[in-house]
């Protein structure tokens, strides 16, 4: 297989397998070491494509995105892109092996995995983008799927807090790093990777550098938790360990770190850069490693020195050295291996003991001493041990910054700073090994310790190999990975460094045995008292923490969006509908002006049709008798209401839009059965409390008001229409649609090739947003109690038709039946027969009226007599309908009917035909665009059912309601 294809496979199998991990079982969890498998099959597809140590171009796979815009979908991969790739991949296989075993059997395992192989995917694309747009939509993903895993147990509420923060400051980044990099595309001339990375300098020198510098520096510091956007880490550990192993360690925090390494070349070597950065960094692993030292809870141990660590990484990007990108870039690699399986080793303690309290732990070498040796040479690996990797880096760093000391106050304080944090990272690197292993026999824990089994111990076993063999032979091991690298972020400007294990006696040497020194003095002369601390810090972390400063902004915002919606908004729907109305009358006047008049003046007259005026005369009687019967009896008005569609649906017949008509004709259908549904719920016109006569006064001003808006709406739309249709016709659009839709497209239903082809990416867009809807209105009803007295009305006053139904003993088919004067087996007898025209109606759409919307309408037809006739209990024990379902299988159909035109190098959504010979039928014409069509109606059916599964749960439950309280009533009479 092609180099480029393999990479198209790597960046893909993670998402298959995310998809496949949905469709597994509850409880499920041997299916992870299929998942871990796929995850691994990427990694090692990567690994053979790019040899670290070979000095090769970069491996690119493009296709077009958006040609019109010159937008490209890009994977690339070089040397950088090589090595977060094989740490995403690789640490999240050990993670995906490791979850099986730490997860409860009773716990939703397939959602967990499909998460998480989705952020695997998710970070890997960041990685491999080649575009600028690109690396914003992944970098979003990685945003939503992290707040889907930290909020994974959704009914703990810091799981639900620490999600939610997590998102908003992330997302914020985002957005901010959009911008920016559209600044960047906008300076550079194009938005391809490889074009932005060869224009340092016109970025640099451009008066749009700035602005541009400080947008993506804030996308980058946000996700990667650097001061002040540090507080949404420590939240996240909300999540179950194996996520919080895998976001620690190799993914989500490490993108921030990943953009940095990567823009380097283009950004840095400025003073912005100098100051933003560098500062950020000291200041985050001061906090980060000060805070860590306070921390009970292992996990929020942990938590903090991955803050102090990145922002170690940060601060060696902030400074103007070559060799410090290398540091950074080896520092990331030994602390996504040292991190993760503290990680898994401080998720084997919970698990085994049912504690990580600091406090309550102790002893735990006599019962796990596999787990206790793992867990102390990682954690010695965090404090820089030699012979560790973690001491390799740590040299480099501190080298870095005594060669950098300098006039600049930062450069100045930086040996020291330096020094101070490392003796910090030594201090609650010794508290976690003390406090945990060593010291009496541990009493009271929830659980008696004991070793895990022995596949949860070989995620850690291997990734502690990593630590010692990189710490023993670093040329032989990360030496080619780290080179190739290097190469790829510097080119010609990589410098020559030795990663040998002995540099001599020199200042960073000294600056590493006094910090090791120190670290144990501080432990030696604190460390009782830290134990002892009950707030877990000292006063200045409350106000470090800056949990509550982000509080009283969410909390300022909210109180803000109210006062403003207290000002502009109103709860009735009607002055919302006014204002609407207003704006595009004033929009439509504005554009009216500017174009003049001649739009309004006739051209070609046709002649008059006493038919046509005297369908269109019934059906204007049907809109004002709806407006006017609506202040009296809903049924009739909505009745009604459906007449003036049924005559617009003619109208379309009329004037050779058959397509229109028959969808028309189905949507009104459908809406009116839900409006008659929804009236239920409305209390009765002859229980409403009498109004004042003020504001008698007041509603028949609005009705005045909302009549002239209306009246001079419906004509000023009636004189465009009439314009438009009376004008002679011109070559244009039009035309090139009708010429072109059956060469293009197969198909001879010009609106239908529109709609699947044509315009097919509108139309992913607008079944999305249907989608949307119909879970927005399934979470509004089923939390909706409509029998309330939050008007201050009596209780009895809120009756509806459902209470007298239950008194006379009937159902909810069997109101609707009677409300229909249709027998219910007639609706259940034409159940078959809508289900094949609606695929009749889908078979012929691509030539002639028809096409997925209107079969799907039609099919959710067929779902509503069967409510209507047989009621929601027996419909759903029967036909076990899965809206939710349908919706994702028809949007999932619908992707990949666009993403096949990938494989052939085609646009996303380009469609094809071609001519099928079959048995009998001779010729067949198939076009692809019959894939999407299916999507569409599948998404359809789903969003529409789902909406009516909702309206007939409420009517049920009013039923049974009012049956219930029918039965009271009948007690106390008897009474």
């Amino acid at each position: 297989m092609p180099p480029h294809l393999l990479l198209a496979t790597a960046a893909i199998l993670p998402f298959l397998g995310s998809a496949l991990a949905i469709c597994l079982p509850a409880g499920a969890r041997n299916a992870a070491t299929l998942l871990a498998g796929i995850v691994m099959l990427a990694s090692l597809t990567c690994i053979g494509l790019l040899y670290p140590g070979a000095d090769r171009v970069p491996v690119v796979w493009a296709m077009d995105w958006l040609p019109t815009l010159g937008v490209r979908f890009v994977l690339r991969l070089d040397g950088l892109a090589w090595l977060f790739a094989v740490l995403i991949l690789g640490i999240g296989a050990l993670v995906v092996l490791y979850a099986r075993y730490y997860m409860a059997a009773a716990d939703p395992v397939p959602r967990l995995f499909c998460y998480f192989l989705a952020f695997v995917g998710a970070m890997l694309g960041i990685v491999l983008a080649g575009n600028l747009i690109q690396l914003v939509m992944f970098w979003e993903l990685t945003s939503i799927v992290s707040f889907l895993l930290i909020g994974y147990w959704f009914d703990n509420a810091s799981a639900r807090d620490g999600a939610r923060m997590a998102l908003t400051i992330t997302a914020a980044g985002g957005l901010c790093l959009l911008v920016g990099l559209v600044l960047i595309g906008s300076i550079v001339g194009s938005s391809d990777l490889s074009v932005v990375l060869a224009s340092g300098d016109t970025i640099r020198n451009s008066p749009l550098y700035l602005p541009a510098l400080v947008l993506v520096l804030v996308g980058a510091l946000t996700k990667s938790a650097q001061f002040p956007f540090h507080i949404w880490l420590p939240r996240a550990m909300a999540a179950p360990t194996p996520i919080s192993a895998y976001l620690h360690s190799a993914t989500m925090v490490k993108a921030g770190i990943f953009l940095m390494i990567r823009f380097w070349p283009v950004l840095a070597g400025t003073e912005s850069w100098y100051w933003i950065v560098g500062t950020a960094g000291m200041a985050t692993m001061l906090i980060g490693a000060w805070s860590a030292i306070f921390q009970h809870d292992l996990k929020g141990l942990l938590a903090y020195s991955t803050i102090s660590h990145l922002g170690l990484i940060t601060l060696l990007l902030g400074l103007d050295s070559a060799l410090a990108v290398v540091a950074a870039i080896f520092h990331t690699v030994n602390h996504a291996i040292f991190k993760a399986s503290l990680f898994m080793a401080a998720g084997i303690i919970d698990h085994e003991t049912g504690t990580r309290d600091l406090r309550r732990l102790s002893g735990l070498w006599r019962a796990m001493p596999y787990t206790a040796t793992l867990a102390m040479v990682a954690a010695a690996a965090m404090a820089g041990v030699p012979l560790l990797n973690g001491f390799l880096s740590k040299e480099m760093f501190l080298s870095e910054a005594a060669d950098n000391a300098g006039d600049h106050l930062l450069n100045l304080a930086l040996p020291v700073l330096a020094t101070l944090a490392s003796a910090f990272t030594v201090l609650y690197s010794l508290r976690f090994i003390r406090q945990t292993f060593f010291g009496p026999a541990p009493r009271d824990l929830p659980q008696a310790p004991h070793e895990p089994v022995r596949w949860m111990r070989i995620p850690i076993e291997l990734l502690v190999l990593a630590c010692i063999a990189i710490g023993l032979v670093p040329n032989l091991t990360i030496g080619p990975v780290l080179a190739g690298a290097a190469r790829a972020v510097l080119g010609p400007r990589t410098p020559d460094y030795d990663l040998a294990i002995w540099h001599g006696f020199n200042a960073p040497l000294a600056m590493s045995v006094l910090a090791l020194a120190g670290g144990v003095g501080l432990y030696v002369a604190f460390g009782r008292r830290i134990n002892t601390n009950p707030r877990g810090g000292p006063w200045l972390m409350d106000r470090l923490d800056g949990g509550w400063l982000f509080e009283r902004a969410m909390t300022g915002l909210v109180q803000g969006a109210r006062g403003l919606e207290g000002r502009l908004g109103s709860e009735r729907l009607q002055a919302q509908l006014r204002a609407i109305y207003l704006a595009a009358l004033a929009a439509a006047v504005a554009a009216g002006a500017a174009r003049g008049l001649d739009l309004f003046l006739p051209g070609h007259v046709t002649e008059f049709d006493p038919a046509f005026a005297l369908m269109w005369l019934v059906g204007a009687a049907c809109a004002v008798g709806a407006a006017e019967r609506a202040k009296y009896h809903r049924l009739s008005a909505a009745i009604l209401v459906g007449g003036a569609g049924l005559v617009s649906s003619l109208t379309f017949l009329w004037l050779s839009a058959p397509d229109l008509a028959v969808t028309q004709i189905l949507v009104e259908i459908v809406t009116t059965v839900l409006l008659l549904l929804g009236l239920r719920w409305l209390p009765k016109r002859d229980q409403a409390i009498p109004a004042p006569a003020a504001e008698q006064a007041r509603a028949r001003r609005r009705r005045f008001i909302d009549l002239c808006i209306a009246a001079f709406a419906g004509f000023g739309l009636a004189g465009l229409a009439y314009a438009v249709m009376t004008r002679p016709a011109v070559d244009g659009i039009a035309r090139w649609f009708v010429e072109e839709a059956y060469p293009q497209a197969g198909g001879r239903n010009v609106v239908n090739v529109l709609l699947v082809d044509f315009r097919a990416f509108d139309t992913l867009g607008e079944i999305c947003v249907l989608g949307i809807v119909g879970l927005t209105v399934f979470a509004l009803l089923r939390r909706f109690r409509p029998a309330s007295d939050s008007l201050g009305r009596p209780k009895q006053q809120v009756s509806h038709d459902a209470y007298d139904d239950a008194r006379a003993g009937r159902s909810l088919g069997d109101t609707a039946a009677d409300a229909l004067l249709v027998p219910r087996v007639v609706m259940t007898w034409l159940f078959p027969f809508i289900v094949l025209l609606a695929l009749h109606l889908f078979l012929r759409g691509h030539d002639l009226p028809g096409g997925g919307f209107a079969a799907g309408i039609a099919l959710t037809v067929a779902f509503m007599l069967q409510y209507m006739a047989r009621g929601a209990q027996w419909v759903e024990a029967r036909l076990r309908i899965q809206p939710i379902t349908w919706i994702g299988v028809g949007l999932l159909v619908a992707v990949l009917a666009g993403a096949g035109s990938w494989l052939f190098g085609r646009p996303f959504l380009t469609a094809s035909f071609t001519y099928w010979e079959l048995p009998l039928l001779g010729k067949v014409p198939v076009a692809s665009a019959l894939v999407f069509d299916l999507g569409i109606m599948v998404l359809v059916v789903g969003a529409s059912a789902l909406m009516l599964v909702a309206l007939a749960h409420q009517s049920l439950r009013r039923v049974r309601s009012a049956e219930a309280e029918a039965e009271r009533a009948v007690e106390t009479e008897s009474a």
